[in-house]
């Protein structure tokens, strides 16, 4: 497999680590934690069972397009219990719950890789010398399919919102 980069406005900033995961492939279990003073975690796979999943891979919570990919995806299926949006990002938890209470989302999913890295490694967002998720969305249909991928190789751009909540809604 070649080097896969990740840039910021063009300009190469670190290679990722792991191999992305592709449509028709059986979802990988993986699990971060959600509250810094425990151990236990949370799978984004076994702990969603039975929904459709949007796996939506974040930086940082503490900037403008990753707050508004996170914002977007909850918005948009925040009333759809057969859907769990699954924010993922290197955060720790407390900055992940300010980040749901300051945008009115207490209920979000919010699971943090900052511990080990598993989830960034099972889905090949891992950007080593940062220590960050790539920004990623992967849509796992009810069965642990995946259905839909988009890695952005640019840090700075949006994903394309519109084709994965299509890709989402083509589940329902």
């Amino acid at each position: 497999m070649s080097k896969r980069l990740v840039t910021l406005k063009s300009n190469p900033i670190s290679e990722l680590v792991g191999d992305p995961v592709a449509v028709g492939q059986k979802a990988p279990a993986a699990a971060g934690r959600v509250n810094a003073f425990s151990t236990d975690t949370f799978d984004v796979i076994a702990d969603t069972a039975g929904k459709i999943r949007i796996l939506n891979f974040v930086p940082s919570l503490n900037t403008g397009i990753c707050s508004a990919q996170a914002r977007k995806f909850n918005e948009a299926f925040a009333d759809n219990d057969r859907v769990a949006v699954v924010t993922i990002s290197v955060d720790l938890p407390f900055v992940q719950e300010n980040w749901c209470g300051a945008s009115g989302f207490d209920d979000a999913i919010m699971v943090s890789d900052y511990f080990d890295m598993a989830i960034a490694t099972a889905y090949g967002t891992y950007i080593k010398e940062l220590r960050l998720e790539q920004r990623a969305v992967i849509v796992v249909d009810a069965d642990d399919t995946v259905r839909y991928t988009q890695y952005l190789s640019e840090i700075a751009e949006h994903p394309d919102y519109d084709a994965v909540i299509a890709a989402v809604q083509a589940l329902l």
